[in-house]
């Protein structure tokens, strides 16, 4: 034990002797955090809106006014022609438009229906998906309410009756999509950073000829192992702690679990990490290397984690390669602890899969440490 004692010692005074590093651990995560949370967005604000309004009536006026109205679209400018607002879209000066027809409003008082065109730059499928509803949703507002105004009322013709809905948003209730993006990122952090310090730090003693010196001593294998990523452990949890730090007090991100749990998951999880840090620098010899390796499988999980896209929506093949995605677990687990409440019985399904996970990862990165003496 005091052998591991001194080891972990030697880190911890190499990591702080390092001045290029500390930054790297402790500043960098944080302004990460703060930028990618504010900046990584599900909403589409800005968007650059044209009409055509071939009708001029006041029916047709009203409604431009409703996206006028709108925070998400900037009604640039009106179109004499659909010839001139498709020559605009592109050039790219305008995200959508409207094409209100001729007699819009005759033919709406008189058959009590019409249509009207929306065109969507869809390059971005996505995007366009989102802009497509907030259009739809502007225009369903507006037609219930021009519906009853074209009614007429008769003391033989009773006002129909209409169907409200009052949505309940259950744990983000504000839809504060940072409330959502906040933990993700979290993880994201926690992933990167424990990765590719621990990775590296073995190379690097390859590199400068330490590890060889180490390998001809008495130290046994396992101590060596858990002494070198011991500090990184510390180093991740104390990541967590300063991420949940700045979500409460920056972010304002809800913490309604236990937050003793999210850290004995955290504590298994950064093992993962650790051993998948061990195994690619068993296996390289430069840190560039571990570098490349390190940051092609983290592209890899985090883009099929789920923090950015949801994991139903990928084809079958990707949902079943997710259940091996380390991080998909962390990122399902730390919003349910944090943004729902959940209990140790409810991430138990999670958590044992994390560990059998733990478990391989680090006895193939200890089978791969090959010490010679």
């Amino acid at each position: 034990m005091s052998i591991i004692f001194y080891i972990i010692r030697k880190e911890f005074k190499q990591i702080f002797r390092n001045k290029g590093m500390l930054p790297i651990i402790f500043i960098l995560p944080v302004l990460q955090l703060i930028i990618l949370s504010n900046a990584a967005t599900y909403e589409i604000k800005n968007i650059q809106f044209g009409y055509v309004d071939a009708d001029n009536s006041s029916i047709s006026r009203r409604l431009i006014e409703q996206f006028q109205a709108s925070t998400y679209f900037n009604v640039s400018e009106r179109f004499s022609s659909e010839k001139e607002a498709s020559q605009a879209m592109q050039e790219g000066t305008i995200d959508a438009y409207l094409n209100i027809p001729v007699h819009f409003e005759r033919d709406l008082q008189k058959d009590k229906t019409n249509a009207i065109g929306v065109f969507v730059d869809a390059i971005d499928g996505s995007a366009a998906g989102v802009i497509n509803v907030y259009i739809s949703q502007i225009i369903q507002s507006y037609n219930k309410n021009i519906a009853m105004d074209l009614i007429q009322i008769s003391d033989s013709v009773q006002k129909p009756n209409s169907i409200d809905s009052i949505p309940l948003f259950w744990y983000n209730q504000t839809l504060n999509y940072k409330t959502f993006m906040v933990p993700g990122i979290l993880v994201l952090l926690v992933t990167m950073i424990t990765l590719f310090l621990s990775g590296m730090n073995i190379v690097r003693e390859k590199e400068i000829g330490t590890l060889e010196q180490i390998n001809v001593t008495p130290i046994k294998k396992y101590q060596f192992i858990i002494g070198k990523l011991f500090p990184f452990w510390v180093l991740g949890m104390g990541l967590l702690t300063i991420g949940l730090i700045l979500a409460k007090v920056i972010f304002n991100v809800p913490m309604i679990g236990n937050l003793g749990l999210l850290y004995a998951y955290t504590s298994v999880y950064i093992l993962v990490i650790l051993g998948m840090g061990l195994f690619i620098s068993n296996f390289t010899d430069t840190q560039q290397q571990a570098m490349f390796i390190a940051w092609f499988f983290v592209v890899i999980f985090i883009l099929m984690s789920g923090l950015f896209t949801p994991i139903e929506s990928m084809p079958k093949w990707a949902q079943i390669l997710t259940e091996f995605n380390p991080v998909k677990y962390f990122v399902e687990i730390i919003r349910m602890v944090m943004l729902k409440g959940s209990g140790f019985t409810d991430i138990l399904p999670l958590a044992i899969k994390t560990l059998a996970y733990a478990i391989v990862m680090n006895g193939l990165a200890v089978w791969s440490y090959k010490k010679t003496s």
